[in-house]
């Protein structure tokens, strides 16, 4: 059996990872919960009660358990990715760490891994509160490929959607466009980047237990889209016109609403055996889906 153990599995893509391992009778899973969101596993996972973020609490329930890969889809900074390694250290034999394509500034180029490299970047300690998003995710990072015993993967995902997207990201641009609202987006014309939930999900399965890769790994479907396009499939779904100004109030502005293009490059994924998605297959069948929930 392999044994896993996944920080951060009962929502969204964390819950589809379980699903995913639970196809293979082989993987023996445990999920690390504070037990406040329910799942629907029953007795097919095992369950740690723990606050990821109490470090003490975290390093009490893990006990001297030994796990064959780790999925940590819920560190933020640099010293619960530093709680993180020491907690495990010796104790398993992989460990994935969610991390984000918020590590790179944008650029009109695809992005690829040696554009941030963690193993050389500056270490500096301190809670979420204390870094923005994407100094957290840098630092904890870097925590982890300059510190951490054991091996270690980054998956760098850029904005994960689907139909369980519990922000609602998407959601957002077809309520707007279905109302009427404005939607404030700076350049409609930059190139974006998406992964769909499942597919999240396979690839850290994939990583995590049919890979050996190591240090960051960039995930996304193939192919980008602008942000235009996103509302042009919604008004196509909606027969409606998008409003889309340049700046609104914040509760208006949009979740892709992007300065400047923003995506990244697969090759080192692909190569290592990984075929993605393409993101014009799946994404006008998504905003129809979501439009049709709105549909009485």
């Amino acid at each position: 059996m392999r044994k896993i153990l996944i920080l951060g599995g009962t929502r969204f893509f964390g819950k589809r990872l379980v699903e995913r391992l639970l196809q293979n009778s082989a993987n023996d899973v445990t999920i690390l919960t504070r037990g406040e969101t329910s799942d629907s596993f029953g007795d097919r996972v095992h369950r740690i009660h723990a606050d990821r973020f109490q470090p003490n609490e975290l390093a009490q329930a893990v006990g001297d358990s030994l796990w064959d890969v780790v999925f940590d889809n819920i560190c933020y900074s640099p010293d619960e990715a530093d709680q993180a390694r020491r907690i495990f250290d010796g104790k398993t034999k992989r460990y994935i760490l969610t991390s984000s394509l918020s590590v790179y500034d944008f650029s009109e180029e695809a992005l690829t891994e040696e554009i941030f490299d963690p193993e050389t970047y500056p270490i500096r300690y301190g809670g979420r509160n204390d870094f923005s998003y994407q100094e957290g995710k840098r630092l904890a990072e870097a925590v982890f490929m300059q510190q951490a015993s054991f091996p270690v993967a980054a998956v760098r995902f850029p904005i994960v959607l689907g139909i369980d997207d519990y922000t609602r990201r998407l959601h957002f641009h077809i309520e707007h466009v279905r109302n009427g609202q404005p939607i404030g987006i700076p350049n409609p014309e930059a190139h974006i980047s998406f992964i769909r939930s499942d597919e999240a999900a396979d690839f850290l399965y994939w990583l995590g237990c049919c890979s050996t890769v190591t240090g960051p790994i960039n995930a996304c479907s193939d192919g980008t889209v602008r942000v235009k396009d996103v509302l042009i499939m919604i008004e196509k779904e909606t027969d409606k016109q998008a409003i889309i100004l340049n700046q609104t109030d914040d509760e208006h502005m949009s979740p892709f609403g992007i300065e400047h293009s923003w995506f990244m490059d697969t090759t080192k994924a692909q190569s290592a055996g990984y075929k993605f998605l393409l993101l014009n297959d799946w994404l006008p069948e998504l905003v129809s889906s979501l439009n049709k929930t709105y549909v009485e």
